[in-house]
């Protein structure tokens, strides 16, 4: 179970995260969604440790994962792997190390980087690989593949560290629909078939709908709302996204759609207002 307890980011004068409580079960898909600047990211950075909290407690069954330093810090990162919306690849090595990089946690850094990977760790991969159906692309340079098996090799690469929790910061941002659709399909699968947590920032209403249990929306660093995908709403959305019905394009969306006519309808698949 992961368990936030106000926790809070600020930079500055500006607050990115403002004491948000929160507590997730394990095994559960999370989709948290917002506009641009809401402190989506900000908030998954501070569960991977890759920003401090400025106030607050990060509880993983049972670790304060806020005061982690050091080698205790270096494997939580491990059991708390993440994606990125650039799937930061070494685009000069092949696909097969790339994922290999995975295990670099349990090796000193420079052998890893001169491959010297166990055969266990060789099959483990092509086996990550295989389950993303890139195992004929293992021997090909990362930087020919498309985005999206860019983004399929990044979560091989993430299920290496053979996590609890897996964290994913606009993974589908930079594809194209079919892409988009193929990795969300391959974290669903991971989420429901290995029972890995898994907490996702996304910038459609129609993908967070579709994948997750549940949605968490922020609005200035704050959570205002905290739900199962069919309790969204026109008036949670405005809420979201801080738009009014005169808002450019919403009144269209508002009487073109008739699931949104009535004030508390729920809410139609509407990517448009992401």
């Amino acid at each position: 179970m992961l368990e936030l307890r106000n926790l809070t980011k600020r930079f500055g004068p500006a607050t990115a995260v403002s004491e948000v409580t929160l507590t997730i079960p394990a095994g559960q898909m999370v989709g948290v969604i917002g506009r641009s600047g809401a402190g989506k990211s900000t908030l998954l950075r501070m569960l991977n440790r890759l920003e401090d909290p400025s106030g607050g407690g990060i509880v993983f069954n049972g670790l304060s994962v806020d005061g982690l330093k050091g080698r205790e810090l270096r494997r939580w990162r491990s059991r708390c792997a993440m994606i990125f919306q650039q799937f930061n690849l070494v685009p000069r090595l092949d696909v097969l190390t790339n994922v290999l990089l995975g295990r670099i946690a349990e090796h000193r850094t420079l052998p890893s980087l001169f491959k010297r990977f166990s055969d266990a760790e060789r099959t483990m991969a092509m086996l990550a690989l295989e389950r993303l159906d890139l195992a004929d692309k293992a021997l090909q340079r990362a930087d020919t593949l498309s985005g999206g098996q860019q983004q399929r090799v990044a979560i091989a690469r993430a299920m290496m560290q053979q996590p609890e929790l897996l964290l994913a910061d606009e993974p589908i941002a930079s594809l194209d629909p079919r892409s988009a659709a193929k990795v969300m399909d391959a974290l669903r699968a991971i989420n429901r078939e290995d029972g890995i947590t898994v907490i996702c920032n996304l910038h459609t209403l129609d993908t967070a709908r579709q994948y997750c249990d549940r949605i968490i929306a922020m609005f200035h660093g704050q959570v205002v709302f905290d739900d199962v995908p069919d309790a969204l709403t026109r008036d949670t959305v405005r809420r979201i996204y801080g738009v009014e019905d005169d808002a450019e394009g919403f009144r269209e969306e508002l009487t073109s759609n008739s699931g949104w006519l009535r004030p508390g309808a729920p809410l139609a698949h509407s990517p448009a207002l992401v």
